[in-house]
């Protein structure tokens, strides 16, 4: 519990010191013990210098990517005589000075318990991992350590105050809300296209009609219609009489006199035969 209310001091020593543009921490005389009793110091005598360097910064300086954690490296030289302790690493998000003019506090970051102890004359490096979701601005970023010394007092270290940008994350092709997105877009337009075609477009070109007049197409017919043979024939018994079928024709021979359907058979006569006359009575 000491050392929890040690890092809620420290948190608040941290935001008036940035609230003051404390961009630097100044070494002055050491703050007498009986003050320390209250809350970490903020401007101590001690010798321990920090830095933070980020890995995944570039070339055009640090972002902060919405949804993806944030790596920092607090580099820590201990200079004392003694050794020191790291209790805890926080941050907050505050307004560029270029904003407003007095800066004001956006956003508290994550405070991690780390409670390693630096010997004398050594140095150490810790991560810190934090991840952001806002709009994307320029903000600026503000990173302390609570340092604990051999005697029990605890002190805050600035270890980074600088502008960042907050940027959102890459999109890519391949996520399943981005090929969603594609296709419902792919069939938007596909039924517009369809639906201006057949409105107007159409309309502008003459249609071509599958038939032609009545006379023309009983030409075609007459044209098409094939001889039957008539070992094809089938006879078909009606109501009328006998009907003859062949392929897809139907007709009936009722009505078609007997001598147009059987004709008569020419006999053959010899030419060296005598023809027999009956004598007259």
């Amino acid at each position: 519990m000491g050392l929890l209310k040690w890092a809620t001091w420290a948190m608040l020593a941290m935001q008036a010191m940035h609230t003051y543009a404390a961009i630097e921490v100044e070494e002055v005389e050491e703050i007498p013990e009986e003050d320390t009793k209250n809350g970490p110091g903020t401007t101590p005598n001690l010798q321990v210098a920090v830095s933070a360097s980020f890995p995944q910064s570039e070339i055009f300086g640090i972002k902060l990517v919405n949804g993806h954690p944030t790596q920092a490296v607090l580099s820590f030289e201990n200079n004392e005589p003694g050794p020191v302790t790291v209790a805890f690493i926080g941050g907050s998000l505050w307004t560029p000075p270029m904003v407003t003019p007095d800066p004001q506090l956006l956003r508290n970051l994550t405070t991690i318990r780390y409670m390693v102890e630096i010997p004398a004359g050594e140095k150490e490096s810790l991560v810190y991992s934090f991840a952001t979701e806002m709009h994307p601005q320029d903000l600026t970023l503000s990173l302390v350590a609570v340092i604990g010394d051999g005697e029990g007092s605890f002190y805050t270290l600035q270890a980074f105050n600088e502008t960042v940008s907050v940027v959102e994350a890459p999109t890519s092709i391949f996520d399943p809300q981005i090929i969603f997105l594609y296709i419902f877009l792919a069939a938007a337009f596909a039924g517009t296209c369809f639906f201006i075609y057949n409105t107007w477009v159409a309309q502008l070109f003459p249609q071509k009609r599958r038939g032609g007049k009545g006379g023309e197409r009983a030409k075609r017919s007459s044209g098409l219609s094939k001889k039957v043979d008539p070992a094809d024939q089938v006879s078909v018994i009606g109501a009328d009489g006998p009907a003859v079928t062949s392929g897809a024709q139907v007709y009936d021979e009722s009505w078609i006199p007997q001598h147009h359907i059987q004709r008569p058979e020419a006999k053959r006569i010899n030419s060296g035969a005598k023809v027999k006359t009956k004598p007259r009575a």
